[in-house]
Order: structure tokens, then sequence, then C-alpha cells
């Protein structure tokens, strides 16, 4: 069957198959089960019925397993162990690919990867870990550096030869400086030994020295069945309180010891004679007096016994966790006999090993309360009590909270983790606490903020669906600006009524049309009135919604002829100077007229002056306003009635405890007086005095269950102590609060431990010593000088041991002075009062102001005034004024203020040009204003402006111009507008926070494309984009000081005796921020602990090796142990005192005697160690392979006599690690060459010379050959790897670059000094041309090929003169014929 079906059992012709185990499912923890498929099925491959296989070998189908939840995350980890050593990768080729190594070889390293589970850190299934995190890699790629051979040092200089004929030997040593690692080679042999050059001594003339060598000691060995006679005075009962010495019969040759008895026995050592060549001789020559000890008494060695095995304890649950985390058990076992002399030591007496069992474990973690209130620090101004109930304090505090170590109970099988919220030692949890402390913000109180009241609206009845007039309200409104922050009294009524009669939803709106005369071009006329119905907010309605048509229809009026006076259209109303009427102020407004052109003669005069003005009263209801006013909203109490609805009501997604309601009063009040009937205030506007609310939640105090009693002491105490106390603790997780249940007052409980054992006291109690016993007689007999019975033997005594000796520890009762942290530097350390404070704080706060609280207010143009003594017709061109005037707008008018409060920038005209036209004149009128530019200015655009002609001329003149035009030129007469920001203000705070959050502005203009800050409604009207956000929320730092927990305890004192440290230590809760107190530099205090001298055991030197009785062989070395007081520090002076006064020895015999050997004449023998080598890192190309280095140190193997010479091998070397190694390269030096011949060796890079190290693929030849060799006369091998000539002889080369024959040069045959000659050498004879050009022949090329540099210079030459030779006849052929004759003549 395939093996990939899972398990398979055979069973006759029939095969029970199982399928593969499924997934884990069930309940989280060891309550889960997987399952299987099981079915059988026949040899022959097909299934068949459960039946018809064996039922009692059929495999389970089910079984429990661990179901993995999501909340075992805390109590599952991977564990992964450090990297192991790079290893190279065994595969095939490896040894050959070793040699190509360069710097370094491709490796592999693991490391060990476990799912454990953190409780009691056993191992379960990987599975568990991989639910959480994939498994961590337990294998990686790393580099292995070249293997790299032992190196070791130079070798030392020849030992000096012995005096006299003997044929000793000289040796040299050298020492390990590296020791072979990654496969290198290793250190060859640190020793060379040669024969001393002196002459072999005649027969029976050899000078021997003669030394007694002493053996080891034997094994300790009873004595002979024959000395069992003293047996029974040589053993002591231990056990027994009786001093006397047991005589009880031993029968047989073996007796029977009782555990604890010593028996004596006795060893012997071999002696032997040594000459000076390493020969046993006889023993005669060597002895002396006195004979050497060869046999001593000594302590028959017996190991240590113990009882059996204890049965196994119940499975510890306190460190155990369902089936996969099983717990601990232990047995123990008794010690019977404690072991003798060299006796083994006794084993461990406890044992424990891992236990699976079910039952609840705990599981530790960090838990928290409920965070405090938050807590805002005092200003200095502040930190009056009478202040502090004033200034609400608000902005950035702390706030804090209890963090304690909690214990979880985890039950196995259920879905969540049970806690039990019970305080535990914090070191019982692990990572970090969580904070204790952190910053928060206390909102600030605002009062609310409401702006001016809106002028007062049409007088309109309380619903609209009766057409006439009847009794109504007129109001007036304004807005929060500010909402209220913190305060119960909300904000103030926002709208005010007034009672009015004849209220309408809706009115006629009548205009005018232009005056039509009834014959002519001017006369009387009539103007036809248009009346639209509109409602109050300017909106046109259907004629049915207004009542009856004004009865005038048609209004008569008058066009001015061409002799008539010509009078102005009225202006609009004027404001109404009160908003209201009483007694002494009612409120009026007016408009008026003037005269544009004087009348002629014949002509309609002009009206009186009195009728250019008209007065008409306005606003006349009084001054008693009504307004609603509403009480404080109540506290939110149960709703009776509305129990029922709190189960579909939906408060916004938030937990409540239920929806309550909240009441107030609500009442019309009068302005001037107090409360009104109900009916003065309009009814529509009423505020509502009922709404829903939160029910506030019941908050029962909640605190953790009392922590486990702190253990009592399980030691027995001294009987003088005082009474040991226990105690407990409880910690408040959450307050109470609106009505819960209160905090208990015991939060922390104290009790005295009962049975508290008392230390008794023991003293060592003394048996008598036994005999004095000797080495058997019979033994004796067969030494050497031990025939006597006397000497040196044992004796023994019992000891009853005692228990711990009592010891009395001494607590520190002074803890220090108290410590004083002053917030301020300046403490008065007279009077140990801070001293007085001056400082200033400037501080912007912001302020609510409209801005229309000033306005300029302009009355009426004066009729045109014209200078009479220039003009006798009074017409013409003159000045009209007007009076202006700053006012502030209030409740029931407005107020004249200085000029200066209102914007001096918009100051109107007090006084302009005006003209007044002559009689007969043509009048027009005023110019219109001017078309508007487009938005985009446009020269090629015009803009227009018009006027009427009011009166024809009497005679033909024309009238003046009554339309103009001009281009819409950019910042002349068109402009372009766009909002502009203002750069962020200062972060804002509310009036009594001094840091935390806050609110920052940008103020917003319209800003004209000439620069010029205009009305903001130019930029409306454009509907331009208004940049957003103009307020956004920030954040002053606060100022934090740093918050440290309370001081620890006194730690122990460093030393138990001397001068000692104690050490205390706190730890920073919360950094501290802005300008807040630093945390301090030093967070731990120390103090000297009294003073106790310090006693301890002062190991001497080690003494030289000694033996005892002899010259050479085994001995042993020695040093004291002495009891000494001093007092603990580096200089101390220490002198000796009593040995009882360091207590018990510190460790056993073999510390103060140790065995040793002395080399006898001719033994092969081991040298010192060497010193320590100097730190070197492993290091590829430079950098380092290794966080440490190594050192090493050798010893060699010393040779003293030729013939031991093939039996001496052997030697020593140690390494150890070291830090602050360096790294070191090896290369390889040479020396000159010398007759084809030069040293080569290998030198570290800080100038050692050293063998190994240096790569022997790269090593320099040394010796240099030539191909084919220099068999020519006066010829040699260079160091090219050519053949050349010695010196006075140059060089004749073939066409091939090789050397034909060596050539003298020329005038050197009588320089005997500077040539060089080889012996034997005969002349050259292969060549005739060689002996017809004879000291002049010349070679061209060098030995290696090229040309000499002398080639170049007769080249050079030569073309020289060939161009000189040229330039010659040239001029000659160019010469003059007339010169010719001349030349003859004068020849």
């Amino acid at each position: 069957q395939d093996r990939s079906m899972g398990d398979h059992f055979s069973i006759s012709d029939q095969l029970v198959l199982a399928g593969h185990w499924g997934r884990c499912i069930g309940d989280c923890g060891s309550g889960g089960v997987r399952s299987r498929a099981v079915w059988c099925m026949h040899a022959e491959g097909w299934t068949t019925f459960h039946a018809n296989c064996d039922q009692q070998d059929k495999p389970e189908s089910q079984r429990s397993c661990f179901k993995v939840c999501d909340w075992h995350l805390e109590l599952f980890q991977w564990e992964v162990s450090g990297w192991d050593r790079c290893g190279l990768v065994s595969a095939a080729g490896a040894e050959a690919g070793a040699e190509l190594c360069v710097t370094a070889q491709h490796g592999l390293q693991r490391r060990s990867v476990r799912c454990l589970q953190k409780l009691n850190r056993t191992v379960v299934s990987s599975e568990i870990c991989e639910y959480f995190s994939p498994q961590p890699p337990a294998e990686q790629a790393c580099l292995v550096p070249c293997p790299r051979d032992c190196v070791v040092s130079q070798f030392s200089a020849w030992s000096p030869c012995g005096q006299g004929c003997a044929r000793g030997l000289q040796h040299r040593t050298r020492a390990v400086i590296a020791p072979p690692l990654y496969g290198g080679a290793p250190c060859p042999n640190l020793t060379e030994s040669r024969a001393c050059g002196a002459p072999a001594c005649p027969l029976g003339e050899e000078q021997h020295t003669y030394s007694l060598r002493l053996g080891p000691w034997g094994q300790c060995q009873p004595p002979h069945p024959k000395d069992l006679e003293l047996a029974g005075r040589t053993m002591l009962d231990l056990g027994s309180d009786s001093g006397e010495r047991s005589t009880s019969a031993l029968p047989g040759s073996h007796p029977q010891h009782q555990a604890g008895e010593v028996e004596i026995g006795y060893q012997t050592r071999p002696v032997r004679c040594v000459r000076s060549d390493g020969k046993h001789v006889a023993l005669s020559l060597c002895l002396q007096d006195p004979v050497p000890v060869t046999s001593r008494s000594c302590v028959m060695p017996k190991d240590c016994t113990t009882s059996e095995w204890s049965p196994w304890s119940p499975c510890s649950h306190s460190c155990g966790w369902g089936s996969l985390a099983p717990g601990l058990r232990s047995r123990r076992r008794s010690v019977r006999s404690v072991p003798v002399g060299a006796g083994k030591p006794c084993p461990e007496l406890e044992e424990r090993e891992a236990c699976s069992g079910g039952g609840k474990a705990p599981l530790f973690a960090w838990r928290t309360s409920e965070w405090k209130a938050c807590q805002v620090s005092l200003l200095l101004d502040q930190q009056d009590p009478h202040h502090q109930k004033q200034a609400g304090l608000c902005g950035g505090g702390t706030q804090s909270r209890v963090v304690y170590c909690a214990q979880i109970i985890v039950e196995p099988g259920t879905q969540r983790p049970k806690e039990v919220a019970r305080p535990v030692d914090g070191k019982l949890c692990q990572g970090p606490a969580p904070a204790t402390s952190q910053l928060c913000h206390l909102p600030c109180l605002a009062e609310c903020a409401v702006s001016s009241w809106s002028p007062w609206g049409p007088c309109l009845p309380e619903s609209c669906q009766h057409r006439h007039g009847g009794r109504g309200f007129r109001m007036r409104q304004r807005q929060v600006v500010v909402d209220p922050v913190g305060t119960l009294a909300g904000c103030p009524h926002l709208v005010e009524s007034i009672p009015c009669e004849d209220a309408r939803c809706h009115e006629w709106v009548v205009s005018e049309g232009s005056c039509v005369t009834d014959r002519g071009k001017c006369g009387p006329g009539h103007r036809v009135l248009k009346a639209v119905c509109k409602s109050r907010k300017g909106e046109e309605a259907p004629h049915h919604l207004c009542s009856e048509l004004p009865h005038a229809e048609v209004v008569a009026c008058e066009v001015p002829c061409a002799r008539d006076c010509v009078v102005s259209e009225w202006s609009p109303w004027s404001p109404c100077s009160h908003s209201c009427s009483s007694r002494n102020a009612e409120g009026t407004q007016s408009r008026s007229r003037s005269i544009l052109a004087l009348p002629a003669e014949g002509g309609k005069a002009c009206p009186p002056e009195r009728a250019l003005q008209e007065q008409r009263a306005c606003n006349e209801h009084p001054c008693v306003h009504f307004f609603w006013e509403a009480s404080p909203w109540s506290s939110c109490s149960e709703d009776v009635l509305g129990t029922a609805l709190n189960t579909t009501i939906s408060w916004s997604g938030e937990t409540t405890c239920g929806v309550g309601i909240q009441t107030r009063k609500v009442f019309c009040r009068r302005s001037s007086s107090g409360q009104v009937t109900p009916k003065r205030c309009p009814e529509s506007v009423r505020p509502e005095a009922v709404r829903p609310c939160l029910l506030p939640c019941r908050k029962d105090c909640v605190v953790t269950l009392f922590s486990e009693w702190t253990p009592c002491p399980t030691a027995c105490q001294p009987g003088n102590t005082t009474a040991v106390k226990q105690s407990r603790y409880r910690i408040i997780l959450q307050d109470s609060a609106n009505g819960g249940q209160a905090c208990p007052d015991t939060l922390y409980e104290e009790r005295e431990c009962e049975d508290v054992p008392i230390c008794p006291v023991y003293r060592w109690k003394s048996h008598r010593w036994s005999p004095c016993v000797l080495v058997p007689e019979s033994v004796r007999q067969s030494l050497p000088g031990q025939s006597e019975a006397c000497g040196h033997g044992l004796q023994a005594r019992g000891k009853i041991p005692p228990s711990t000796p009592t010891r009395v520890f001494f607590r520190c009762l002074f803890e220090g002075l108290a410590e004083y942290f002053c917030r301020h530097s300046n403490l008065d350390s007279s009077t140990g009062e801070f001293g007085s404070f001056s400082c200033q704080v400037h501080e912007a706060v912001p302020c609510y102001s409209e801005c229309n609280q000033y306005s300029w207010e302009v009355g009426p143009w004066s009729p045109c005034k014209i200078n009479s003594e220039q003009n006798s017709l009074h017409c013409g061109e003159g000045i009209q004024t007007r009076t202006v005037r700053c006012v502030k707008t209030k409740d029931h008018g407005v107020e004249t203020v200085p000029n200066a409060l209102c914007n001096q920038a918009e100051v109107p005209e007090a006084e302009q040009k005006c003209s007044l036209y002559c009689p007969s004149e043509c009048a027009v009128s005023e110019w219109g204003q001017w078309s508007p530019c487009p938005q985009v200015c446009d020269p090629s655009i015009m803009q227009t402006r018009t006027r009427q002609v009011l009166r024809s001329p009497v005679s033909s003149k024309p009238c003046p111009e009554d339309s103009q035009m001009k281009p819409c030129i950019l910042n002349q007469n068109c402009f372009q507008y766009q909002y502009n920001v203002t750069g962020w203000s200062g972060c804002q705070l509310g009036a009594n926070a001094t840091c935390g959050h806050g609110e920052r502005r940008r103020l917003l203009s319209c800003q004209r494309s000439d620069g010029a800050t205009v009305s903001m409604q130019l930029c409306q009207q454009l509907h331009l984009e208004k940049p957003v956000p103009t307020s956004s929320r920030c954040v002053v730092g606060c100022a934090v000081d740093c918050q440290l927990s309370p001081w620890s305890a006194w730690s122990q004192c460093s030393h138990s005796c001397g001068t000692g440290q104690m050490v205390r230590g706190r730890s920073v809760v919360l950094r501290a921020a802005g300008e807040g107190r630093p945390c301090p530099e030093q967070l731990t205090q120390h103090r000297s602990c009294p003073v106790k001298p310090c006693y301890s055991w002062l190991l001497g030197p080690w003494s030289p090796c000694t033996v005892q009785g002899g010259q050479c062989g085994d001995g042993f070395q020695v040093r004291n142990l002495t009891c000494v007081v001093h007092d603990a520090s580096v200089s101390a002076t220490s002198r000796p005192v009593e040995n009882a006064l360091c207590g018990e020895l510190p460790s056993k015999e073999s510390v103060l005697q140790l065995p040793c050997s002395v080399p006898c004449p001719g033994d092969c023998h081991l040298t010192e160690w060497s010193e320590w080598s100097s730190c070197e890192l492993t290091c590829i190309s430079g950098r380092s392979f290794e966080t440490s280095g190594r050192q090493s140190r050798s010893r060699a193997f010393l040779v003293q006599s030729a013939e031991n010479r093939e039996s001496c091998s052997g030697q020593e070397m140690e390494t150890r690690p070291c830090s602050g190694g360096k790294c070191y390269d090896y290369l390889w030096q040479t020396s000159p060459w010398r007759d084809n011949v030069r040293t080569v060796w290998c030198q570290r890079s800080d100038g050692i010379n050293v063998t190994g190290g240096c790569p022997l693929r790269t090593k320099p030849a040394e010796v240099q050959h030539c191909s084919p060799a220099c068999r020519k006369p006066f010829s040699y091998c260079t160091q090219r790897g050519v053949c050349g000539c010695e010196r006075g002889y140059t060089e004749v080369m073939r066409s091939n670059g090789l050397l034909d024959y060596c050539v003298k040069v020329p005038g050197l045959e009588d320089k005997k000094a500077d040539v060089k000659t080889i012996a034997g050498k005969n002349k050259p004879v292969n060549s005739k041309m060689h002996d017809i050009f004879k000291g002049w022949s010349i070679q061209p090329f060098n030995p290696d090929g090229k040309l000499k540099v002398w080639v170049y210079g007769v080249s050079a030459g030569g073309f020289f003169i060939i161009v000189f030779l040229i330039f010659t006849s040239y001029l000659m052929g160019v010469c003059p014929p007339a010169a010719q004759p001349a030349h003859r003549q004068g020849r």
C-alpha cells in the first residue's frame, strides 16, 4: 500500500487503513478533538465492512488535541537559540575546492527553534506557535574562513652543551602563536635536538651521577589478614554517642564495616636509582641516610552512600497548564554515609521532572485601574487658596492610574480566560509595565457670547392663515457667537418681541411711473401708480393675499416748461431717529428735495423753503419689549411615564443606562419689569420646557481581591528576634459614582506569623582519639628502613556535626535625611520659606466685537449756495454742505460718539460743488451711476452714464450732453477683487488656561486690485471662493514637571564586610515637557554601610616541587592557608589572626597540596608554559570575522638523553578567548638573490617572523632556474630568469631572443678589477665572425630582446646628418651664375 494514504495494518487477507489526522476542532485549549477516517480493505484492494476486520486491532479514529485560539497568544512564544559556529557544507568535490579557497568558503550554521509555553518554559508542539507567527528559520548561509595552519614562532637559540666528555644533547624550542583553525594543518614539533660535539669518553672513564627517583604513592590498601587483630582498634563508629572503641568480632577475611566508620590502611611507593644517562642501576648506589619513607598509613576511601529514591511527589500545577504544558514533580533521597578519604562525593539529592495532568495554572499580566481625574498644575498667582476657588483651572494637565501585576487563571476548554484580579509581585509579569500617568486636557469654561440686536422686523401675526389685519408681533433677533462650555448658566434670550396691531403677512408695494403731460411737452400731467402684492420677506405673492387695492391709482404731477422752476425728486426717507417711542423721545424720519433751476419771468415760481422738506413719525410703538426667559435645566431624572420608550430609543450609539428627562420653567418677561402674562410673548418662539437626557450610570467601587499573605519565614529564627508579621493589600480599580456602592475602608491588613520555629543551638561533641595506627609489620619488613614499630601513623575520632551556625544580621537603623524637592530655586535658607516672585505675562485673549458698532451718519445736502458777490443773478456754480457725525448703535437708537472711533478712511464728504441753472437755461438732472465694467477688465469695453433733461431752454442753445462713455482700464475705473487672509495668529487659550488645546485664527478681508481693502460685500457679490479654514485647533505645550517613582528600599550591602555601599533607585514615571522641571540626572543614591572587619582565607604562593627523601621523581608542592583581617579595599593591608575567625575552610586539602614531578637526569619532560601570544582575530579581507579573538601558549617536550629520543614525544597547547584583538596579515618575505639562491620566510604584519600562516600556493621560489640552462662561457642566470653576461662582457643574441655568446667589451682588457671571470670557462670558438671582429663587435639588443638606448642615439644622429646633406645640396643648386667669374678671379 502507498504510505501516503496513512497508517495500514495487515490482518490476514484484510487490511485496516487509516487516513491522515484532520484539524483540531472544538473548544479552546486541551478540549479539542481531531478525527481521521478508518476503513477495512481486502488485500486485493476493495473495501469491505468493518466487521470483516479484527475489531481488537482497529486503530483509533479520534484523539484529544490542543485547540489554539487567539487569546493563547500571551501563553506561547517561539524560543530561538544562538547560531552555532559556521560549518562547511559537505558536498562532492569539497576537498578539491578547498585548495582554491582565497578568502572564505560557503558554510551553514544552525540553531534550535522551539515552541515554548511561557509559564514553565516547557516545549510544546510547533503547530501552536505557527498559529500566531511563522516558524523562524533554523538554518542560514554563512562564511567560513579558509583553513589556517598552525602558526609558530622562530626557534630559540641552542641550549649550551655540558662540560666534559659526556655526549649530551642540546635543544631549541619554539612556541605556538596561533592554533590551527577551520581544518588547517596541525602544529609542527616545537622542539629540535642535536648531539653536542664533545668527544666520546674512553671506556671505563665515563662520568656518571646518580639520583634517587621516588615514584607516586599507590592506592590505599587494607591491612593483610594476619594484621586484622588490630582492626578492632582501627575502626571507630562515628554514629555512637560513646567514646569507647568498638571491639566487635570481625569474622572472616572481609570485615563488614558500618556506615560512618573510618578504616585505616597503608600505601607504598617505588624507589629507584637512576644514572645520569637515564639507566636504572642498583639501589645501593643512591641510598643515603636517612632512607626515604616508602610506606605510610592512610584512610581507606569510602564513597558516599545514599538511600533509595522517595516516591515521586504529586504533580505541581502551580507551574503546569493543560496537557501540553506539564507541571513539575520531584523526589528526594538522603545521605546514609558521608564520603571518607578520597571516596566519591555525594550525588544530587533531589530530582525534578516535568509531569502532565489537568488543572488550573496561573498566568500573570499587567492590569491597570481607571484613569483618575485630569489635574492642572497651579500657576504662581493661582497658589492662593482664595484665588483657586475663583479661577477655574483648565488646559493641559496630567492624570494617573495604578498599575499592578495580576494573576489570571486560565480554565482549559473555555473560550476566554477567567481573570482573578489578585495583585502579585511585579517580577512575575513579563514585558514593560504600562504607563502610570499621561497628559490630559481639561476643557476651559467659556461664557456665552451673543451678537448685537438686529433691526425690528415688520408687524407679523402669529399665523398667516388670516388674510386681514389683526394682533401680531414685531421681533428682533441676535445670534450665539460663542457657545458656553462647562457653565450651568446658558445663553441669554435671543428673541425680543413687541405686540402690534394690524399685523399683515402680505402688503401692497406701490411704485410711481414717469410723469405724463396731459397735453403738450410740458405742463400738468399724471403718474400711474403700480401696486404689487409682496410678502414681508419681499417675495411677490398672489393679489388675493393682500387687502383691497389702494384707492388712488393716478397721482397728479407737472413737467416744468422752459420758464418754470425745476425741483428735484424727493430723497429716500432717512433712518428713524429712535427704535421706539416714549414720553421723552419719539421716532421721526424726514426727506427733502432741492431747487435745480430758477424760473424766468412769467414762469412758475419755486415752492417756499418749508415745502422742500417733509417729516413723519416712525417706530411709534412704545419702548417696552417682551421675551421668553427659561430657568436652568434640572438634573436628569427617570421618566416614569416614558420608561416604556427607553427600549426603543437609540442615543447616537452610546452605551447608556436609560433615557430620562430634564425640565425647566419658561415664563414671559417684560424688559422694564418682571414676569407678565404669556400672551405678551409670541407662542411660536416659546422655548421647550422638557427634553430627554441620558441617565448617568451608577458606578460601584471596584477593588481587587486581597493579595496573598506575604510569606512567613520558613527558616528558624533566633530566639531574641521580635515578632514577624505578614501583610496583604488590595487596589481600587474604579471609584464609586452616581450613588454606587462606596469603596471599603480597609485596603491593607497585617497579622503576626504563627508557629515560627526557633533555631536550636548546636555545638560539636567529639569522641576520644583512637591509638596511633602504623603501617602493618609485614609491609614494614619488606621495605628498607621501616623495621621498627615507630614513626608517623594516623589516629581518628568521631564528631557530631552541628546545624548551620546562627548568624545575626544587623539592619541599618538610619534611613538618612529626608529629601525636599523644591520647585523654585530661591528658597530662603534662613527661614526655609519661598521668596516672593514678580513676573508679568502678556497673553492675547480673543474678544468678540461687532463690525458695525460705529458708523458714519450723514444729513441731507443743503440748498446750493451761490456767491452773490460774483454773480448778481444768483445762479450758476455753487457749494452745498451736509452734516457728518460718528454714531454708535444702541438698543433704542443711535448715540453720537467722537469721530475718531469711526473708520477715517471711509469718512463721507461734507461739502461738494453744485449748480443752480439760471432762468431760461436748459436744466438737466445729476449724472446717474456708471454702468458696471466686466469682472475681467477690458479697455475695448466702455462704461456709460446718463442724465435727463428736466427743462428745455428758451433759446435755441442746445442742452449739454446727456451721456458719457469711457473705457474700462484696470485700477482706474475698473477693479478686480479677491479675498485676502492674514497669517495665523498665536494659539489662543481659554481665559484660565496656561497650556493645552486652543484655537488660532486668521482674518479674512476683501482686497482690491490696487491694494486697497474694501467692503466684504464686493467680494461676496462676485461669489468668490473663500479661503478656508479661518480657524483651526492648536496645542500649547504644557510645562509638565518630571514625575518620579518613590525611592526603592535600600539594597543589601555590596560587601558583607569592609567598606561596602548600599544603593536605592527610582524611575521616571512621566518625562518632563516644555519648560517643566527636568528629570534629575541621578536616579540612584549610594551610601556607605556600617564598617565590619573582613576575615578571609589568604592562599600563599606555591612552593617549589619537593621530593621527600629523593632527588627526582614524584613529589608535591604546597602553599599555606592563613586567616587574615582587612577592610576589603584595594590597598588594604592584611594581618594574620586566629583561624577560628574565618570559619570553615574554603575547600578540600587538594587546594593546598598538588602533585608534581622533578625530572631525573635523562628523563623527557615538558618545559614551562610559554607566554600568552598576542590576541588575534580571525579576519576576512582585513575585517573581523568574530567578536572575540584567541591567544595561545604551549609547552615543548625536552629530550635529555639520545637513547630516549624515540620513546619521548608529545607537546601541549592551550587556547583561550580574548578581547581587544587585532587583524594580522601573513606575507612571504624574500632576501636578495645570491648565486640563484635566496631565503624565503613568512612574516606577520607586526614584524614577527613565523612558521605557518602564509599560503603555500603563493610561496616564492627559493632557487632560480633559467630555461634553457646558461652554459655559455661568462654567462649566468639573471633575476628575470633569462641568461645574461657577466660584467665586462656584452651579450650577442640570436633572432629568437636567446643568448648566443658573450663578447668582451673593447678597452677593458687591462681592467682586471672591473671584469668578472669564471674559472674553467674557455673563449668562444663557435663562430668565425667572432675572431674577425674580436674586441669591437657590439650587440644592439638587450638579453630580453629589446633595443639598447645607444641604438636610438645612433639612429637619430644619422637622420640629422642626412637632413644636413640634403639642405647643403639644395643651397648649392640655387646659387646665382654671376658670382662664378668673380670667384675665378679671386682664385
